[in-house]
């Protein structure tokens, strides 16, 4: 999953597979780069992780206690969402929103202490496997429909798997086609245009054999296929009316959840309301307590957050999915014995990167150098320090399964970076005054981020040039292949802890490709031989320790990108609202639950 804020675990526990990933969406805190770290578990350990029964997968979901109907929750939002259609979502913020809306075939249901239970959300349970674990069949439950009353069925789902092999479609996960269909773009070759021509996959690879049946009929075993299927774009969209409206179904998805879109004002404004068609009996996660959100774009996290502690007017029924408590605010918010009330900072599964942009810096003494002068405490303490996060070492989060604590670069024995160091590889390798095309996003925490970084860059021998991008186009601009940009950040999170949710999407060679997520542009024939050979590793604990050495051994041979710190999502909301809880699995506010007092 990738994090738009700061700007998802697998283990194995007596034979069941316990697993979450993405790009985030939040992270943030005050309390200035020497405080201490708040104190409490990690919610996104894989041992928090659990498959649920058919018996958990029934709805109604538990009461909230106190919980009311009625009212609006305002919603305050950075950044506006770059996708709604859930075939293009992928990162945190809009994870969040699409629970509101959009229902998948299996889905996380998550307690107030963060246990995550993996249960049946339109189908009737996690899946039932056969075939050495190559297909696995799925049966819808009864009384679901879409919004406008029409009933769900099979070809529905089959409708939301095919649109993923569609040429627009590169901005979301890509496990069920690729597993379907072949790796990297090669599945693509299976459907080229989609299910919009009338053709469809054959019965051998994906069969709907009646109107409550899918079944997948995978070219290798796959045990994580119940979290793979948790993913938004394997859920249920209109096979028939002409409703999927191919790209243009972003800017009005037909609801399956508690809610619908009633409007949206590009940049400005979402807003959603109940969905009457939508069944509690069916749904063992989600409420339908008040009757609007009401979202808003373009309010940074700084005025947020202020508005949030000062609790006026709307503001008192209003909280953020990942906009995050800063260091303008922090102090405040942890002095405040009300605001702390109604608040949470909790570890997320996020890690954030300065990706290097490989086509561009094909030098790895280049690389290398920028890795050892990133000072890393300086931009963790632009966020607040340890309520921020934690100064990272490697590529991947330490809630995956098998992870290591290695420290390559010395970034956690020198968080501010080395320049002696840095400057060396430059004079080694004739480099010395290197120009660097710095890009990061328009929004206050990072225009501060980008002083930092300039500064370290120029100490070490860099020649820095700055770029600023628009925030609600940054996660475009930096999935581009042709981009002009040399350095950049970005941020991923295990779709569920377990390497291979973070090493393929990340650095297969052969997922490159405008919307991806190799952000850094990596082609190397031997990774990606490395990544099929742990694929094919059926035993999870053994591949889990595979992908953790495959990540040292990227990370260090190839340099593509330098990791920077383990996130934290600290947030606050407005006294007038309940039922908010940390998401333990997006790194975000959970709304599924909120209420208007």
């Amino acid at each position: 999953m990738r994090n738009r804020g700061r700007l998802g675990a697998v283990g194995l526990a007596v034979g069941a597979l316990v697993l979450s990933a993405c790009s985030s969406g939040g992270g943030g805190g005050g309390g200035g780069e020497g405080s201490e770290p708040p104190k409490g578990p990690d919610k996104n350990r894989a041992e928090n992780y659990s498959l649920g029964t058919k018996a958990d997968s029934t709805g109604p979901a538990p009461e909230v206690p106190g919980a009311k109907q009625g009212g609006t929750v305002n919603v305050l939002q950075r950044d506006a969402f770059t996708h709604l259609d859930p075939a293009q979502i992928y990162y945190a913020d809009q994870l969040t929103v699409q629970m509101l809306y959009n229902r998948s075939l299996t889905s996380y249901k998550v307690d107030e202490k963060g246990q995550v239970k993996l249960v049946g959300d339109l189908a009737t349970d996690t899946g039932k496997v056969s075939d050495g674990g190559k297909t696995w069949t799925y049966t819808l439950k009864d009384n679901l429909k879409f919004e406008d009353g029409t009933p769900i069925t099979s070809a529905d789902v089959r409708q939301a798997v095919e649109r993923l092999y569609a040429p627009w479609a590169t901005d979301g996960p890509l496990y069920i086609p690729q597993w379907l269909s072949g790796e990297g773009q090669e599945f693509r070759k299976a459907l080229p245009d989609g299910p919009y021509k009338g053709k469809h996959l054959p019965a051998s690879v994906l069969d709907t054999p009646d109107e409550k049946t899918i079944v997948f009929h995978f070219q290798q075993p796959h045990a994580d296929t119940p979290y793979a299927v948790a993913m938004p774009n394997v859920g249920a969209v209109p096979a028939k009316g002409g409703k999927d409206t191919g790209k243009k179904y972003d800017t009005h998805p037909v609801s399956s959840g508690p809610y619908k879109i009633e409007a949206l004002k590009a940049g400005k404004q979402l807003t959603l309301v109940r969905n009457e068609n939508w069944d509690p009996k069916s749904d063992p996660i989600r409420h339908q307590y008040p009757d609007k959100f009401d979202i808003r774009f373009g309010v940074q996290e700084p005025d947020s957050g202020r508005r949030l502690l000062a609790d006026r007017g709307s503001d008192k029924n209003a909280m953020s999915f990942t906009n995050a408590v800063t260091i303008e605010v922090g102090p405040s918010v942890k002095g405040d014995a009300d605001a702390k009330s109604r608040s949470f900072n909790e570890v997320q599964p996020y890690v954030d990167y300065m990706a290097i942009n490989m086509a561009r810096i094909k030098d790895k003494k280049v690389r290398e150098a920028l890795a050892y002068a990133l000072p890393n405490g300086q931009i963790l303490g632009q966020f607040g320090g340890p309520n921020a996060g934690q100064v990272a070492g490697n590529l991947m989060a330490p809630s995956l399964a098998g992870w290591k604590d290695s420290d390559p670069f010395g970034k956690k024995t020198k968080p501010n970076g080395d320049p002696v160091k840095a400057k060396a590889l430059l004079k080694e390798g004739g480099k010395e005054g290197q120009e660097i095309v710095y890009a990061y996003p328009n929004t206050t925490e990072y225009q501060k981020v980008s002083v930092v970084v300039a500064q370290a860059l120029e100490k070490a021998g860099f020649t820095v040039q700055k770029k600023e991008i628009d925030s609600n186009n940054y996660s475009t601009e930096i999935s581009k292949i042709n981009k002009k940009i040399d350095i950049h950040r970005a941020s991923w999170g295990a779709d569920w802890p377990v390497g291979s949710t973070v090493v393929p999407p990340l650095f297969d060679g052969r997922g490159v490709a405008d919307g991806g997520q190799n952000y850094w542009l990596l082609k190397d024939a031997g990774v990606d031989a490395e990544i099929d050979r742990i694929k094919a590793i059926s035993d999870v604990k053994t591949a889990s320790g595979e992908w953790v050495k495959l990540s040292e051994k990227i990370l260090t041979e190839h340099v593509p990108a330098v990791p920077i710190f383990y996130n934290r999502q600290w947030s606050i909301w407005g006294s007038g609202i309940g039922g908010v809880k940390y998401h333990s699995v997006y790194g975000t506010a959970d709304p599924t639950g909120v209420f208007v007092k």
